[in-house]
């Protein structure tokens, strides 16, 4: 399930892409589906080291074109270990909303992108989040360790972006379906997950991922621009 759109990163074959926030690797696999030099970097090892297997497997079934790469980094968003303008393209998926600092966060992935590349923050969207929050204060900070600090809307985050130096570009909504599941959790305890309802959306949320019918397509397409759970914007690096 990918959130960032990679037409509007501008992801070519060869470029040099960090994930930062990787997790698993979700967005990672797919910059290495299209030929990228992909850095997945996390501070969890245990997710890092699923995401080099995953990269391994990838080699070995013949997804990965000729030259592209997959490697992992374990660092602190704040203190990134790369050199200035080493990479083409940055993703910055749902992480920024788990850091303190995160001008500091956002001024280190600007040093690290090449001038003139493209960067694309997501974060939870400002109205399916703020209802979350409402409806548990075990969704976030400082409940849960390492959780969600703030809520953005969609101007801060352009304003954090220009403030790092770059022009905020495109932005756009995505995972509508996704919010109804966030609530749902909130309003029986969000580690609930053997509640029936739970279960049974959360089998909705796999079935719509795995088989993308049109149904779903379409009532993401309809929902997303208000109800969509993550924000995405774009932002380009000054020449």
């Amino acid at each position: 399930m990918l959130t960032v759109d990679y037409d509007r990163l501008g992801l070519e074959p060869g470029d040099r892409l960090l994930d930062l926030g990787a997790g698993f690797g979700r967005h990672a696999f797919e910059g290495l589906r299209r030929g990228a030099h992909v850095t997945a970097c996390d501070l969890a090892v245990d997710e890092l080291s699923e995401c080099m297997a995953l990269f391994a497997a990838m080699v070995e079934s013949g997804e990965v074109p000729d030259g592209a790469t997959g490697s992992a980094v374990q660092a602190d968003a704040t203190r990134l270990p790369f050199l200035d303008g080493h990479f083409d393209r940055i993703i910055a998926s749902e992480v920024l909303e788990h850091i303190p600092d995160d001008k500091a966060a956002l001024g280190e992935l600007i040093r690290v992108l090449r001038p003139g590349g493209t960067i694309a923050v997501t974060v939870p969207a400002w109205l399916p989040e703020k209802i979350c929050w409402k409806l548990s204060d075990e969704y976030h900070a400082p409940f849960v360790s390492g959780g969600h600090v703030r809520i953005y809307t969609e101007e801060e985050v352009r304003d954090l972006l220009a403030a790092a130096g770059t022009e905020p570009t495109a932005s756009h909504r995505t995972h509508a379906l996704h919010s109804p599941y966030w609530w749902l959790k909130c309003a029986v305890g969000p580690t609930n997950d053997d509640h029936p309802l739970v279960r049974s959306y959360h089998r909705l949320l796999v079935w719509d991922i795995t088989e993308r019918p049109l149904a779903t397509r379409m009532a993401d397409k309809i929902l997303d621009p208000v109800l969509g759970k993550s924000l995405v914007v774009y932002a380009k690096a000054a020449t």
